[in-house]
């Protein structure tokens, strides 16, 4: 199977950038590749392998490596009695800000509670209470206790292993310790597979291709962009760069999550901070400043459990006006039984840090949790690139609006995944693309997009720490993109006048795709002249729906520039189509 000669493909894909790495020297074939392996990611793989399709399931590191894992807070759903889908539904829409699309929201409380079901045979043990019942507890934003958590605040940790052990079981092939590099399409432009690179662990080395006309990106967010982040490390927008340079639409990439309450570990503190939960918040602990006041209080109706958005921004007004650099959480009416049982895991990472919740205050911090924008897709996970498909933090299905709602992001992921595997097992059924052979790999002769050098990396965090943090404006903005838009010119410029930047390699790779981001978000971030969820301009603090009830959607051009429009509400769900569907 011999890749296509530069002149077999049409002049588009032949200008579309790839990632400076070689050619694949190995591939496997399938019917689907999976690139991630959270709740997204494995609950795909899962139902795609029931249906008898050949999946691969291609992650970063370990298959419990991703951000699913450290989620503390829970799933939520209407599962308790006397709540709604219709209840869930009006708390997401609030959370939104105007920005939701509805029939995305109404999807996934619909079908919510029987995905959680399913979840739950699949083998994940949520808490109890002494009648069997789900344990649920309450969150920011929400009006109704309808968190289903694990292990007090292991949550995350018990559905990845839960999903790991019947992949595992099941006999799925995976591939662990590699980075996706490129989305590989056949000499039509449809999606022929992923080119990946095996990080010295594993079943091969260097780089390969996993072959597939049905790709399924599921690889996170991209928190790493900022200095501060509950993010691991592997969380460095791949999947968004992936896309990007496929030609896909991103959408919404301006609102990014920052999570009220994050352990402080000083100003200088950088990559991935401790959580603490909103549950915690959720059973009563109360935000304070110094003097122990309680500021929240009179904000909002719900105070502390308003949503993040809101919260963030009064711990941020609080810090300001007292020129403090953090506020506290107070939780010691908690008790000792409360905290060991409760939250085991945060307590412990108190302690780790020299701090005691039991007979202290926390003190907390905003730090960026989680992409509210990300690949635009349809209701079926569908992206507008053909046979390209996205769920989880990567994709922007249109659920979460301008704030994700607290404990929406592993029911999206979890909703998501099993209507791509529906699409994709309908398509093959319907289409005959069980018959079909992996098209073959469509890769550049010469590579076309520059490299960073890895340090880059730790210029473009303090970079958007700076100019696109929490407190956001004009000049901040501006000059966050002239400083990314010179890290991006030195390295063009070196491409073309010595044909080579940075050496290929995981550090450098990864730089690149948080430039790619960047670029992105700050770019979306300048358009949206208002305040809304978690996108907050100083210079413009109001809402305008008049002239910002809009989505943002940017692409890639072939020559790295990027083309930004924008679209209302009821157009947002993207309108790609399967390859036979063309």
């Amino acid at each position: 199977m011999r890749p296509p000669l530069d002149g077999d493909q049409p002049e588009e894909l032949r200008a579309r950038p790839f990632l400076t790495a070689p050619s694949p020297g190995w591939n496997l074939e399938a019917d689907v590749v999976v690139v991630g392996s959270g709740v997204a990611g494995l609950t795909a793989a899962l139902r795609c392998e029931a249906a008898g399709l050949r999946t691969v399931v291609v992650t970063k590191a370990r298959l419990d490596d991703g951000s699913t894992r450290w989620a503390q807070g829970g799933i939520a759903a209407a599962l308790g009695e006397g709540d709604t889908p219709e209840e869930h539904l009006d708390d997401t829409l609030v959370a939104g800000a105007g920005l939701c699309d509805e029939e995305a929201v109404r999807t996934l409380v619909t079908e919510g509670p029987g995905a959680v079901r399913r979840l739950i045979e699949t083998g994940a043990r949520f808490d109890e209470t002494a009648d069997g019942a789900l344990d649920l507890t309450r969150e920011g934003g929400h009006h109704r206790r309808r968190i289903a958590h694990a292990g007090g605040d292991a949550s995350g940790a018990e559905i990845s292993r839960a999903l790991v052990e019947a992949v595992r079981a099941r006999g799925v092939r995976t591939v662990e310790n590699a980075l996706v590099l490129d989305l590989l399409t056949d000499a039509e432009g449809r999606t022929a597979g992923v080119s990946l690179h095996v990080m010295g662990e594993g079943q091969h080395d260097g780089v390969g291709a996993v072959l597939a006309p049905a790709v399924v990106l599921a690889t996170g967010g991209m928190g790493q962009v900022f200095s501060a982040t509950t993010n691991p490390p592997v969380s460095t927008g791949d999947g968004v760069a992936l896309a990007l340079r496929a030609g896909a639409e991103v959408s919404d990439l301006e609102f990014v999550q920052f999570h009220p309450t994050v352990l402080f570990l000083g100003a200088d503190a950088e990559g991935q901070q401790p959580l603490v939960s909103e549950a915690v918040r959720g059973e009563g602990a109360h935000l304070v400043d110094a003097d122990g006041v309680r500021f929240m209080v009179g904000q909002h109706e719900l105070a502390e459990l308003a949503p993040r958005d809101i919260v963030a921004k009064g711990i941020t007004r609080r810090m300001q006006e007292l020129g403090a650099e953090h506020m506290y959480l107070d939780a010691r009416h908690f008790g000792a039984e409360m905290w060991e049982k409760r939250f085991p895991t945060i307590l412990a990472a108190c302690r780790a840090h020299g701090m005691d919740p039991i007979t202290e205050p926390i003190p907390i911090a905003p730090a960026a949790h989680y992409a509210s924008g990300g690949v635009r897709t349809d209701l079926h996970g569908r992206t507008t690139v053909p046979g390209l498909y996205a769920c989880g933090e990567v994709a922007c299905t249109g659920v979460h609006g301008a704030n994700r709602l607290a404990s929406n992001s592993l029911l999206e992921g979890l909703v998501y995944a099993e209507r791509i595997a529906d699409d994709i097992q309908r398509q093959y059924a319907e289409n005959g693309l069980h018959a079909r052979v992996p098209a073959p790999v469509a890769h550049p002769r010469t590579p076309t997009h520059p490299l960073l050098p890895a340090e880059a990396r730790f210029a473009i965090q303090r970079v958007m720490t700076r100019g696109a943090g929490v407190l956001r404006s004009a000049d901040s903005l501006a000059e966050a993109a002239a400083q990314l838009g010179r890290i991006h010119a030195e390295a063009v410029n070196s491409l073309a006048e010595n044909g080579k930047t940075a050496e290929p390699g995981v550090d450098t790779w990864e730089a690149t795709n948080l430039l790619c981001v960047a670029r992105v978000l700050v770019a979306a971030a300048r358009r949206r002249e208002e305040t809304r969820g978690c996108h907050w301009r100083e210079d413009h603090p109001d809402r305008d729906d008049a002239d910002w009830r809009r989505h943002i959607v940017v692409r890639l051009n072939p020559d790295r520039t990027l083309a930004t429009h924008t679209t209302s509400t009821a157009d947002f769900p993207a309108t790609a189509k399967t390859p036979q569907e063309q």
